[in-house]
């Protein structure tokens, strides 16, 4: 699959404040994740990869702090996790079922590129700690899109693994690191179906003197 984005501008050229698009709109409006036992093979090249993380970082970022960074799992390599992740599982809940355990070590083989995404917020910085993670939520969802609008399905998750101290050392996470989650893309293996969504109407309240 050859798909291109366009290429970054030199810093500091003029940049439209809007770039309205039908394309964008229905891509938005009818987005849906691919359940996490509904992707095969292929998936996004080494290349292709490469570009989809680079433009999933064009997200809000208050005083450019890059609060995140990508771990990419892809290939056989993924095959050496499963054990490891196991043996986590098992310290940290002892009452985790032969099923959990087998679940967890296929964890990476349910796509064929896994991305960690890596919330990496600057404590000592005076931006809010929450702005940054909010930061990497929002690359997240800016990955999922522009994998989407590139022909790859996929689906974000997090999972015990996202809250795991074991993982995040076998992973070389610091201290003041944790993983917003995990993008798994590759090709649907059948198209997904609609699922119910909220009312946004109760959810919206326009604000006014009377309402204090």
């Amino acid at each position: 699959m050859s798909i291109s984005f366009p290429t970054a501008p030199a810093i500091g050229t003029p940049m439209s404040a809007t770039n309205a698009s039908d394309a964008a709109r229905r891509l938005i409006a009818l987005r849906r994740s691919v359940s996490k036992r509904g992707l095969t093979t292929p998936g996004p090249n080494e290349d292709e990869l490469d570009t989809l993380l680079t433009v999933a970082t064009r997200v809000p970022d208050h005083r450019r702090l890059s609060p995140w960074r990508f771990i990419v799992f892809e290939g056989d390599r993924r095959r050496e996790i499963g054990p490891a992740l196991v043996d986590i599982q098992k310290q940290e809940n002892p009452e985790a079922t032969e099923t959990m355990l087998a679940d967890t070590a296929g964890y990476f083989l349910r796509a064929p590129v896994v991305v960690g995404v890596v919330s990496s917020p600057d404590y000592e910085h005076k931006t809010p700690v929450w702005e940054q993670e909010l930061s990497a939520g929002a690359l997240c969802l800016n990955l999922l899109l522009a994998a989407n609008a590139s022909g790859w399905a996929g689906c974000w998750l997090t999972e015990w693994i996202s809250f795991s101290p074991g993982v995040n050392r076998l992973f070389n996470l610091s201290d003041t690191e944790r993983f917003a989650g995990f993008l798994y893309l590759g090709t649907a293996s059948g198209d997904p179906q609609e699922r119910l969504r909220p009312d946004a109407q109760p959810l919206i309240q326009r604000w006014s003197s009377q309402n204090s």
